[in-house]
């Protein structure tokens, strides 16, 4: 089976009460949504990141026969962009992410029959998370992928990642967040930096598959400026206070987490994960080694 000739592109109309008239979003599906098996829906992270640069899970409708379905979350890539938004805290919550994910298995009929599977990366693993913790019709298994249990934990994590660094940039990053200026050359190095080691290893930096990601997210900002904050570093955007740790007890469905060795996504991040979802509470956790993000 090809996944070049298996993929299908289309929109789904998606009400969002707050906006006058309609958006959309947009998807793409790898296989046969009537083939029987679970459909694995893929979440992308960012937020705002849009969906290409996890395209090698295509593989496994080739490998596997399950199919995949992808899908840009809204205010980015090719679903409805909502510049007007912009540092709209109240609006950019996880709630809106929750409602755009339950039309689309709607509209694409995937809760009856076999269901669905959810793999979610980074900030899509959180979504992933909150999600199942609502044991939604027709979720057979989840995967969370780098993702987060908390936005504190995720803070102490990061904090303990630039510990690691050379002191001039420590001092650079602080510098930059004291005085909320992003765009000095010392501040841009020590960025980089730290995106070398934690974001993605490989080489050329950045891979060729997270190019369309780093476009997305300089091309339209809206979505990760206001949920993050200005820098990949802080979070003082409508994520600040985020947590899904006092939901992790109501996730039924099987579930696996995984981080990489040198991952933004630290192992402090993920213990809430380990402990709470009754599937695998205790049990040791999932590391990827030499990976980052």
């Amino acid at each position: 089976m090809s996944t070049r000739t298996q993929a299908k592109e289309g929109k789904v109309p998606f009400k969002v009460p707050s906006i006058d008239g309609e958006c959309f979003t947009s998807y793409k599906i790898f296989g046969d949504l009537s083939s029987g098996k679970p459909p694995v829906i893929v979440l992308h992270g960012g937020p705002g990141a849009g969906h290409e640069y996890l395209l090698t899970f295509s593989a496994l409708w080739e490998k596997h026969g399950l199919p995949v379905v992808f899908y840009d979350q809204i205010g980015c890539a090719s679903s409805t962009h909502l510049p007007q938004k912009a540092g709209d805290k109240s609006f950019w919550q996880e709630q809106l992410f929750q409602d755009e994910l339950d039309n689309l298995l709607d509209q694409l009929r995937l809760r009856d029959g076999p269901g669905f599977h959810i793999l979610g990366h980074s900030w899509g693993g959180m979504l992933g998370a909150a999600f199942a913790a609502r044991q939604p019709q027709g979720l057979q298994r989840v995967v969370l992928a780098s993702a987060l249990a908390s936005r504190e934990l995720s803070t102490k994590g990061i904090r303990l990642l630039r510990e690691q660094m050379p002191a001039d940039m420590k001092q650079a990053l602080d510098q930059a967040e004291e005085k909320s200026e992003y765009d000095s050359p010392e501040y841009n190095r020590a960025l980089d930096f730290f995106s070398r080691k934690h974001l993605c290893r490989s080489e050329p930096f950045p891979s060729p598959e997270l190019l369309p990601a780093f476009s997305h997210l300089k091309d339209d900002p809206t979505v990760y400026r206001t949920m993050k904050g200005p820098s990949p570093l802080t979070d003082d955007g409508s994520l600040e206070k985020w947590t899904v740790v006092d939901r992790l007890a109501n996730i039924t469905a099987k579930t696996l987490v995984y981080n990489g060795e040198y991952d933004t996504s630290h192992d402090i991040a993920q213990v809430p994960f380990f402990e709470l979802i009754p599937a695998f509470a205790g049990s040791p956790s999932q590391m990827l080694a030499t990976c980052a993000t």
